[in-house]
């Protein structure tokens, strides 16, 4: 039986509206001297990345931008982005946006320290060294990427999303700024947001779960289901929008130390096979996994109802359930969620079988109350159609 867990987040995090001027008082004593900032096209496009140069500019740090990020980061844009820190001898990195440059940015980070390619560092705790530098500058609320140990890199060979799972990919500030979410639109708010609520969920049901990552999970589903609708509904409900910021972050603390499940694990093939957004996935994949669970482990659901704002006084565990998913089904219909996978660019049911075998190798499966066949995976696929 495990005797202990280890509990890992990043050294510092700075939060509140406005506090990316203040991460200049932390990188200025640490002596960079150049950055290789990671972020996407439309982040540079529509000048949001000025807010982080401009931090740079005053303390005169330099920087070089790889603005090639895919919206599901592929091993192509990891190489290219390392190539160009190689050329630009930058000695840290800063990532900038959502999930998708976090993750390229851990996987560039990683490989410059340790060496190799970033396929050698699929599964857990491959690398033997801390990756470069990394700050992570957040702009959605859903991945929580910027503060976990968590990274995945498409691999475009395969068509697999490659699952990296290493405490050396640990950003050394992360930093949430409410301010910067307002440029979100209200279908990426909408699918970060319920990205932040499975990763809560998945994290309360886990295997793994403890009382410290309950608290924050729980938290976290609190928060989601009293802000998310704001958030989608009115882009400049800045208290909304850090209630949401509070809300992913919460929900990273518990995924990143109880781990998750089956839905990540299924949505990741899809997102690999497909390229399809991860929230979405995600989202409509939520309700049918966790039908699967609430069978193993009723029990759990009647906080996560709770939190969902349902009443649960007299319900037995197995109603208690029921309510929460059905709650979880409102919200995401309420926010303009795809009503299943049917509505997905390019999903064929024929592929189930190859999605549920790949799933089945993912390691997010390994912490989910109950282990399944290949036939109750090609299920759960089947009932989210």
């Amino acid at each position: 039986m495990k005797k202990s867990y280890g509990y890992f987040m990043p050294p510092v995090t700075v939060m509140g509206v406005g506090c990316l001027e203040d991460i200049a008082d932390y990188i200025k004593p640490m002596g960079f001297k150049k950055a290789l900032i990671v972020s996407d096209a439309v982040l540079v496009k529509i000048n949001l990345i000025s807010k982080l140069t401009d931090v740079l500019d005053k303390i005169a740090v330099d920087y070089v931008i790889f603005d090639g990020v895919q919206p599901n980061p592929t091993v192509s844009n990891v190489n290219t982005g390392l190539d160009m820190l190689k050329e630009n001898h930058c000695d840290f990195v800063i990532s900038f946006g959502g999930g998708s440059p976090h993750d390229c940015a851990k996987g560039i980070a990683l490989v410059a320290a340790n060496g190799g390619k970033i396929e050698d560092y699929e599964g857990v705790n491959k690398s033997a060294k801390p990756q470069l530098p990394l700050i992570a500058v957040n702009t959605t609320s859903g991945t929580a990427s910027q503060m976990t140990r968590f990274g995945v890199i498409t691999d475009e060979i395969r068509h697999v999303k490659m699952v990296i799972v290493d405490w050396h990919t640990t950003a050394i500030i992360a930093v949430d700024d409410a301010d910067l979410m307002v440029a979100m639109p209200p279908s990426l708010t909408a699918a970060t947001g319920m990205d932040a609520l499975t990763h809560a969920v998945e994290a309360y049901v886990s295997t793994i779960a403890t009382p410290v990552t309950d608290c924050a999970a729980i938290k976290a589903i609190e928060l989601i289901a009293g802000y998310l609708r704001r958030a989608v509904t009115d882009g400049n409900d800045i208290e909304a929008r850090e209630m949401m910021t509070y809300a992913e972050y919460l929900a990273g603390i518990a995924f990143n130390n109880a781990s998750l499940g089956y839905v990540h694990a299924m949505a990741h093939q899809l997102g690999g096979f497909y390229d399809l957004p991860h929230g979405v996935c995600n989202a409509i994949l939520l309700p049918a996994v966790q039908d699967y669970n609430a069978k193993v482990v009723p029990e759990r659901f009647v906080a996560i109802a709770k939190a969902m704002g349902e009443e649960v006084t007299g319900l037995t565990p197995a109603k208690a359930a029921a309510a929460a998913l059905s709650a979880i089904r409102k919200l995401s219909a309420d926010i303009g969620i795809p009503g299943g996978l049917r509505e997905l660019k390019g999903f064929n049911e024929k592929d189930i079988p190859t999605l549920a075998t790949n799933a089945l190798k993912d390691a997010c499966c390994l912490t989910n109350p109950k282990q399944a066949t290949q036939a109750e995976i090609e299920g759960i696929y089947k009932a989210a159609i």
